[in-house]
């Protein structure tokens, strides 16, 4: 069957490398999607070991809609009792980017009327709407006069990983985090740091990539569980082969920060995880922290500049640049910002430039490579 795994603008290629190992088939990579085929066993590995995809939809059907009428007509008359039955609930998701349909919550109620008005001629009763846990969650995507209608797979986002506290804050979503720590080629063993680790994000995702720890959950409830042909049996089979691979060792992960809720809410994390020994924290400024490694990979997410002067913000970026050429030679250090301007005084030539998007911030993630010597003294491979 065909499939699509949504995920986040710079993450595509990663996404495919993802679904290349699960063994999917046909794999495109789409914008912000990456399209793939596969049987249902590969649509529960999807859901229970991508790290950087945040939905698995599988597509039903696809037509053309110039006007309101024939995109109600053609929902109308697709059968939907082969996924929805009058006593069940369900909820659309609509994205809509159209000269011909503008507001994407009208289109989401029109395809509702739809259907129901369906169920209702047929059965003279109807499904309902539950948009907080919702039987079956529909996908509608409409592109100018091309509609696609798909049915999710994952219910709730699956970024959401399981280990947050209640208490913490979280600004940088897991699934950019993971894709940040495979962007940056770490080893899984070698020394690694956030040094502004905020609510730990990017920690703990180094340490579940670290450990194997699926990013899925056996515990969790997904959308596929309400499908009529939904098999327990396989689902139990994935999810114990894939804990069964859990290591009990981390790698070098290191997370530092100046502020005591962060090193706080990290340690919780770790906790959560099962971990909280083997995550070194330290609470210090990163010009101070005393770095004892030759080499590692650095991965940062510094502030934007939504609360500091201009001025400040630059000079803050320029410490940056100061304390990885003065303390950390041999590294590679990678940087999350979307003040352009403030990533120019770090004072060191970025090797690979990425754009990503942290929530609506449109974001480089620039890997500085920090030579022991000159760059000349490299030595060539």
């Amino acid at each position: 069957m065909q499939l699509v795994a949504k995920t986040f603008h710079g993450l595509e290629e990663v996404l495919a490398k993802e679904l290349n190992i699960l063994g999917a088939q046909d794999i495109k990579t789409l914008k912000r999607a990456v399209s793939f085929r596969g049987e249902k066993e590969l649509l529960y590995k999807a859901n229970f070991h991508l790290r950087t995809a945040l939905r698995i939809l599988q597509p039903v059907l696809r037509f053309k809609a110039n006007d309101e009428k024939s995109l109600y007509n053609g929902i109308y008359e697709f059968d939907w009792s082969a996924y929805l039955s009058n006593h069940k609930t369900f909820a659309i998701d609509s994205v809509v980017s159209s000269y011909i349909f503008k507001h994407s919550k009208y289109v989401a109620l029109k395809i509702k009327d739809a259907i129901v008005d369906q169920f209702r001629k047929k059965t003279g009763n109807r499904p309902s709407v539950d948009t907080t846990n919702p039987d079956l969650r529909i996908n509608v995507h409409i592109y100018d006069e091309d509609v696609t209608i798909s049915l999710d797979s994952s219910g709730e986002s699956l970024h959401k990983r399981g280990y947050r506290s209640s208490s913490s804050q979280a600004p940088l979503n897991e699934v950019l985090a993971a894709g940040m720590v495979y962007l940056s080629e770490w080893d899984r063993k070698s020394f690694f740091l956030d040094p502004m680790c905020g609510s730990g994000t990017i920690v703990m995702e180094a340490a579940m990539i670290s450990a194997h720890i699926p990013p899925g959950s056996s515990n969790r409830k997904y959308g596929f569980m309400n499908w009529k042909d939904y098999d327990r049996t396989l689902w139990k089979k994935i999810t114990g082969q894939g804990n069964s691979r859990i290591n009990s060792k981390l790698g070098n992960i290191n997370a530092a920060d100046i502020a005591f809720s962060a090193i706080n809410g990290t340690k919780q994390s770790a906790n959560i995880l099962g971990y909280e020994n083997q995550i070194t924290t330290t609470k210090t400024a990163f010009a101070d922290f005393e770095n004892r490694a030759d080499k590692g990979v650095i991965i940062m997410n510094p502030p934007y500049g939504e609360r500091i002067m201009e001025k400040d913000i630059f000079s803050f970026y320029k410490m940056i640049g100061d304390t990885l050429k003065q303390n950390f030679a041999g590294f590679d250090a990678w940087i999350l910002s979307a003040n352009k301007d403030a990533l120019k005084h770090i004072g060191l030539r970025p090797s690979r430039k990425i754009t990503v998007f942290n929530g609506p911030l449109e974001c480089k993630f620039q890997k500085f490579s920090l030579y022991a010597g000159s760059k000349k003294d490299k030595p060539q491979t």
